[in-house]
């Protein structure tokens, strides 16, 4: 299993929109929402959305956006089908988030997931992030330094 993060162009781009999230999943915005947010915002050159894939096989789609006054990348979206869950591939995008940030001169990562949402809460503590104590609507933020 090799995951890489790839960007989103003419080749993959209806694949990405495609992609659903797991039945029952409420919590994580359509890739189309994403995609639409990432053109809203494309003069900032702050957000990015990427593919994920394991060797060639396209198993997630994830966005960032760069808060530069803070020196903090965001992960806004994580997703990742139903027919790819449980496969680790959510504790290795942020993996490779946190080696990207570190690269790109970013001392932390952060993120915010809604009450609840259990798999998520774990993921995410799995991987290194704590509450910071502040809820960014409704939502609970947790940040991690890129260096672990």
């Amino acid at each position: 299993m090799t995951v890489r993060l790839g960007d989103i162009d003419e080749s993959n781009f209806y694949q990405v929109l495609d992609m659903h999230r797991p039945e029952g999943e409420e919590y994580v915005a359509p890739n189309s929402v994403s995609l639409a947010e990432a053109w809203l915002y494309r003069d900032e050159h702050t957000v990015r959305p990427l593919a994920v894939y394991d060797d060639d096989k396209l198993v997630g789609f994830t966005m960032t956006h760069d808060d530069r006054t803070k020196n903090i990348r965001d992960i806004w979206r994580i997703l990742i089908p139903e027919e790819y869950v449980n496969h680790g591939y959510g504790s290795q995008v942020i993996q490779l988030l946190a080696e990207r940030a570190r690269t790109d001169g970013f001392v932390g990562l952060r993120l915010s997931y809604v009450p609840g949402n259990a798999l998520a809460e774990h993921v995410y503590r799995k991987s290194g992030f704590s509450p910071t104590g502040a809820i960014d609507d409704g939502e609970i933020v947790m940040e991690r330094p890129v260096c672990c």
